[in-house]
């Protein structure tokens, strides 16, 4: 199936900002440390004492080689109260509006940096307070088409980008360069034009990484190149059956393979040797689903969409890729290609912002509850060999929560404030003990609280003992056009030194 251009956004240049300014980063954040206290005194949260604790799950850590996906695993800060540590803002949006916003896809973090994708360029900001804002910036040959979340464990990922071409012509709107880049300096490592691309959009190419390798699909093709090197390993063949339509990475690799053409489309997922591209196993998606996606590559999970447009059931494979376990989702939002309102921008496959899978379980968010003097929502941990729920983790009223990633064994959450009432707070939460353990309490800017909030409209990680929020489109304000808007925040704790 060939996918037209992408949007307009896409066929011209965007207006760059390149003011750097100085935040409020030293500040902490409205009354946390009043809120943080009653908070804790109230007896609502478990505190681990000792800000080098190790959490629960952390033996299972082992030693990372720079060419794996970073898997972090957090202690617990000596203070949960949180502190403003970037607050970047973006100019000269006054000819955006919501038709036409500028688009900010990828957002990243280190110890050091994090790391912004605006239009055709990728930014870096100081974590360090006494540093300048702005650590480095790097424009692209073209505005950016797909981002992974993945990172190598010494700070390395990539993205695909659309060189500008001529508007009309063939190649109009094709996404057909991977850039590999550090996210500590900034510095491009490789850049390389992906081989019979012209049917790769902002609306069909994903790219992953795994160790040692970055893999590239767009529907119909795909290619993977190593990582030190930029050298090509191996690339889909065209004309098949059946095509790669998207990657999972992480500790192993996926391919999701699209198999004939509409309304008969069915699926298949395969495990392969990133070097090669060999195939390890296969597994066959029944008929009639109409969508999968790939929250999970190690322990293989996959998100399919079974005569709805929308998610029904996650489907759990073990390691040589046979059927476990389908976990029916009524009543659940696993939010898998919610991002961009529903549109497939910059790589959907593997975001399932309503999901997290870790080593036994995966948890998934409920449904909200409107009810009052409920919780908003609620997380449900599911076993991934029997289906059965085994644990479940409450919202609080007006405090919706969402699962961020895994720490060890642990689930890291994010619980949104509520005004005044409550703080915003990332929490730590040990399924088997029922243990939550607050790693940050903060508020956010009133104003953007709501889109900093929506993993529907903003990127929101934890990287050792901060959070980080990204905006992923940005549009000016009607009242003020020419005032800038706020883009990238993040907040770390307190007693953090940088």
């Amino acid at each position: 199936m060939s996918f037209g251009p992408p949007p307009s956004i896409y066929t011209q240049s965007a207006l760059s900002a390149d003011t750097a300014r100085r935040r409020r980063r030293t500040k902490l954040l409205g009354a946390v440390a009043i809120v943080a206290a009653v908070a804790l005194g109230g007896g609502g949260w478990l505190l681990v004492s000792g800000g080098g604790s190790a959490p629960a799950g952390a033996e299972r850590t082992v030693a990372q080689s720079p060419d794996d996906i970073r898997e972090t695993t957090e202690t617990v800060p000596a203070s949960p109260e949180g502190r403003m540590m970037i607050e970047h803002d973006e100019e000269n949006l006054s000819r955006t509006n919501d038709a036409d916003p500028r688009y900010a896809p990828g957002t990243w973090a280190t110890d050091k940096v994090m790391v912004k994708g605006v239009a055709d360029r990728l930014e870096g900001y100081n974590i360090a307070l006494d540093a300048d804002e702005k650590a480095w910036s790097l424009k692209l040959d073209g505005h950016i088409c797909a981002t992974s979340r993945h990172v190598t464990a010494d700070g390395r990922t990539a993205v695909v980008i659309q060189p500008p071409r001529p508007k009309d012509s063939e190649k109009d709107g094709v996404c057909d360069q991977v850039v590999f880049f550090d996210l500590d300096t900034g510095k491009k490592l490789w850049q390389k034009k992906m081989p019979a691309a012209n049917s790769a959009y902002v609306t069909n190419t994903n790219v992953t990484l795994t160790k040692g390798v970055v893999a590239v699909a767009w529907g119909q093709g795909s290619v993977a190149y190593d990582m030190k090197s930029g050298k090509r390993l191996w690339k889909s063949s065209l004309g098949s059956k059946c095509q790669d339509k998207a990657f999972a990475g992480g500790r192993v690799l996926l391919s999701l393979l699209s198999c004939g053409s509409l309304p008969d489309v069915t699926f298949r997922v395969q495990r392969l040797d990133p070097r090669t591209g060999e195939v390890r196993w296969t597994y066959k998606v029944a008929d009639g689903v109409q969508t999968v996606y790939l929250p999970s590559s190690d322990p293989p999970v996959l998100a399919v969409a079974a005569g709805d447009s929308e998610v029904t059931d996650l489907i759990s494979l073990d390691s040589a890729g046979k059927h476990r376990t389908t976990i029916a989702l009524n009543g659940y939002e696993a939010k898998c290609g919610e991002r961009y309102f529903g549109l497939s921008f910059f790589g959907e496959y593997e975001a399932c912002d309503g999901v997290v899978v870790g080593r036994d379980q995966a948890f998934v968010t409920s449904e909200e509850n409107i009810a009052t003097d409920q919780p908003s929502d609620w997380i449900v941990a599911f076993d991934l060999v029997t289906g059965k729920s085994v644990g479940k983790f409450d919202g609080r009223e007006l405090q919706k929560v969402y699962p961020l990633r895994m720490s060890g064994d642990d689930l890291l959450i994010y619980r949104r404030g509520a005004g005044a009432v409550a703080p915003a707070a990332v929490v730590r939460w040990n399924p088997r003990t029922d243990q939550e353990t607050p790693l940050l309490l903060f508020t956010l800017p009133e104003d953007d609280d709501g889109e900093l909030s929506d993993p529907e409209q903003s990127d929101i990680l934890y990287e050792q003992g901060r959070v980080f929020f990204g905006k992923r489109e940005l549009v000016a304000d009607d009242k003020y056009p020419t005032d800038p808007v706020l883009m990238a925040l993040a907040v770390g704790g307190a007693g953090l030194e940088h």
